[in-house]
């Protein structure tokens, strides 16, 4: 009897864990976000982030069945992309901003490449910037908490061009918390915190990179600030770096998967965010700073892979 091989691309790394194990682990981690958007911005946030999530799936599985491969929904790959994007848009964007940008996320910047494992860069986060290159007012009409959905500047604009804390600025605690305007799984950075140390005791992911990478920020910024440290901390748990970090910039497919790599890349991750919010055009950084990281992975891998054993000198 000829037993058949399953032949796949490298790394080849047994685990325990299966993708929709890892999957689940990651939608667990996400519902105290989740969760708190609906509570900060009530039901309209429940809505996109119900139209992004069934979109996503729903696209998944029509592009699947076009090219008659197996339907693999049932992974919550799709679930985690959707529910990703709808976390990473204010909640003042119209119905069509979340179709729009998990059909992008699932069907060019994952499905096109080959589906899960492929994808050259977070689908989610390639989606939310195209969003927000396309449709800038809609993407950036940020409204405080409450259900009168009254506009508010995000917390890292108070500090854009300037070394110290303006009086008007929002109070750290609200930061940590999660009341103020912003994104709508941006706002509360313990909410996120929770779900990322989920997610190492599950052993999903290492805190390496979401720890070098908010590392990283803390330091340029502390020096930035005169070595002020509430300038710092504004700064560490102002706008997306906390859900980038620690959801995004340890996605498998788009990251490094050697040790060393894993510290250069998050290493970039945190420059390039801190030179985008302290001299850039834009105050949000975090985004821009992953997807050139998740292009330059790959070049990185490549100067950080360990030597083969018994590797003859050239």
């Amino acid at each position: 009897m000829v037993e058949k091989l399953t032949v796949s691309s490298s790394p080849h790394v047994w685990s325990e864990n299966s993708t929709s194990k890892i999957m689940l682990d990651v939608v667990i981690a996400l519902l105290p976000a989740t969760v708190g958007a609906i509570y900060f911005f009530r039901l309209n946030a429940a809505m996109l982030i119900a139209l992004a999530v069934i979109t996503a799936v729903l696209t998944e599985m029509a592009i699947q069945k076009i090219r008659k491969q197996p339907v693999t929904v049932s992974d919550y790959s799709a679930v985690v992309t959707g529910l990703l994007l709808a976390l990473n848009i204010p909640a003042s964007a119209p119905w069509w901003i979340p179709i729009v940008g998990s059909i992008f996320a699932i069907a060019i910047v994952k499905q096109l490449f080959g589906g899960l494992g492929q994808n050259f860069m977070n689908p989610a986060l390639a989606a939310r910037i195209m969003l927000t290159l396309s449709w800038t007012d809609q993407m950036t009409q940020w409204i405080k908490p409450g259900a009168d959905a009254v506009s508010g500047a995000t917390p890292l604009s108070f500090v854009k061009g300037v070394t110290a804390i303006p009086s008007k600025a929002p109070d750290l605690y609200d930061m940590i918390v999660g009341n103020i305007a912003g994104s709508m799984g941006e706002t509360s950075a313990i909410l996120l915190i929770l779900g990322g140390l989920y997610l190492v005791y599950r052993g999903v992911i290492s805190p390496k990179v979401p720890a070098i990478f908010i590392g990283t920020v803390a330091v340029i910024t502390l020096i930035a600030g005169g070595f002020d440290a509430s300038y710092m901390l504004y700064h560490v748990f102002g706008g997306g770096l906390m859900i980038g970090a620690i959801f995004m910039a340890t996605d498998y497919a788009s990251s490094p998967v050697t040790a060393k790599g894993k510290v250069f890349f998050a290493l970039g991750c945190g420059i390039i965010t801190s030179m985008i919010r302290l001299y850039g055009a834009y105050p949000e950084g975090v985004g821009f700073s992953i997807l050139l990281m998740n292009v330059a992975a790959p070049l990185i891998e490549k100067y950080t892979a360990p030597k083969v054993f018994g590797e003859v000198r050239k």
